[in-house]
């Protein structure tokens, strides 16, 4: 496997931001990779899922958002983000031209690559993936988060677990079933919104982030 390696890209109008691109030798797919809203591209979670991915022959590149890369406490407009998600989605082709691409990312940063695939299809990418889809806050069930995933065109695979709070599984179900053959939902059972699992689960959480790795990479294969 090849190091983590650093890199950064222009967003416009919003500067340059950093990104980590993590390449197996064996990488059959590019998993574009956004960060949640409170923690950045080198949070634990993120860390040790490329780590899993890349067992999975997926390639990552995580990216900031430009809040994130100054350090400010809230996100940036959403006009900002969607157009960071694209200019990340152009810069990993650059990197690795010769590998099929996939975007979405944890949270906060799957909901803004859904958003900004609604608005325009992103560039070459084939497929979304959604580790934890945030559809609503927490103890405030509501589906308005997911109205623009009826105009994504490319397949999504939602990884949730079956304890978030953020997405009660009551109503992601039917919004996964109206997206038709378009979404595939992937259950962890006993797992959180930070697919923490209940020590009853028989398992780990590396273990788990294993299982997302291996769902995502058996999905791309027979859906993109």
């Amino acid at each position: 496997m090849v190091a983590a390696s650093d890199r950064r890209f222009a967003v416009q109008d919003a500067g340059e931001v950093s990104a980590l691109f993590l390449r197996p030798v064996e990488a059959r797919w590019l998993l574009v990779l956004a960060h949640g809203a409170g923690a950045g591209m080198s949070h634990g979670f993120l860390e040790t899922l490329a780590n899993e991915l890349a067992v999975a022959a997926v390639a990552t590149f995580r990216y900031q958002f430009p809040y994130m890369e100054e350090r400010r406490r809230f996100p940036d407009a959403p006009a900002v983000l969607t157009a960071s998600v694209r200019a990340a989605v152009h810069a990993a082709t650059m990197r690795a031209p010769d590998l099929p691409l996939l975007a979405g990312g944890k949270s906060f940063g799957g909901r803004m690559t859904s958003l900004a695939a609604s608005q325009q299809p992103l560039e070459n990418v084939r497929g979304l993936v959604f580790f934890g889809f945030p559809l609503h806050p927490p103890k405030r069930p509501a589906t308005a988060r997911a109205d623009h995933l009826m105009s994504v065109t490319v397949p999504m695979l939602f990884l949730q677990g079956a304890r978030d709070q953020l997405a009660s599984l009551d109503l992601l179900r039917p919004i996964c079933a109206s997206l038709g053959s378009r979404a595939t939902l992937h259950v962890v059972p006993t797992a959180d919104h930070s697919f923490h699992v209940l020590k009853g689960a028989g398992k780990t959480d590396r273990i788990v982030l294993r299982e997302l790795a291996e769902a995502l990479g058996s999905w791309a294969e027979k859906t993109c």
